[in-house]
């Protein structure tokens, strides 16, 4: 669905860590991404996907954190801005995503703690969407030459969606936008 190509800055807004699992549990064999989304006993949507790039980690994690190219990953995303950056290296940044025609635009802030070229978490403080986490964490393969990027985010939904249904649409929307991310890392 369209409107929910949000995904990708709606993933770096919102979300803290959920359960961390081994690298090689999300292992992309053929370059497609590897995706499995659900909603959990909390009714809470949960995403988690992994997709290898031809481009170092540097390069990937700069891709992420770059607002200039929000709206080219994810064309729901209207407006993404760096609040305040702390001593320590985090981040809060705000988002303006506009879902679909007929919905509102939501605002949401989060909080990012940064591991420089290795993990991106994530929180909400504020906005239109209360209750996520989530983390993007980076593995080099081929010596350097090559990431495994794994993402992986729950999230209660901001209207009074089911879950299933935001995991549903997550599960077709988060593919495109990391494949985005993939194409905006190697230079497509």
């Amino acid at each position: 669905m369209r409107a929910m190509r949000w995904i990708l800055p709606l993933l770096l807004a919102i979300g803290v860590a959920a359960p961390a699992r081994a690298a090689s549990e999300w292992a992309v064999k053929d370059g497609s991404v590897q995706v499995k989304a659900h909603a959990d006993e909390q009714g809470r949507a949960v995403v988690r996907a992994s997709i290898e790039i031809a481009a170092p980690p540097s390069v990937v994690f700069g891709v992420i954190l770059d607002c200039g190219r929000a709206a080219r990953m994810s064309p729901g995303v209207k407006r993404c801005r760096v609040v305040s950056r702390a001593a320590d290296g985090s981040e809060v940044r705000e988002h303006t995503v506009k879902w679909g025609f007929f919905l509102p635009a939501l605002q949401s802030r989060s909080r990012l703690s940064l591991q420089p070229d290795r993990e991106i978490r994530f929180t909400c403080i504020g906005g239109d969407i209360r209750a996520c986490d989530g983390f993007w964490r980076l593995e080099p393969l081929d010596g350097g030459m090559r990431t495994r990027v794994t993402y992986d985010l729950w999230a209660t939904a901001p209207y009074a969606a089911p879950a299933g249904l935001v995991s549903s649409l997550m599960r077709r929307t988060v593919p495109q936008s990391l494949a985005a991310l993939r194409r905006e890392c190697e230079g497509g």
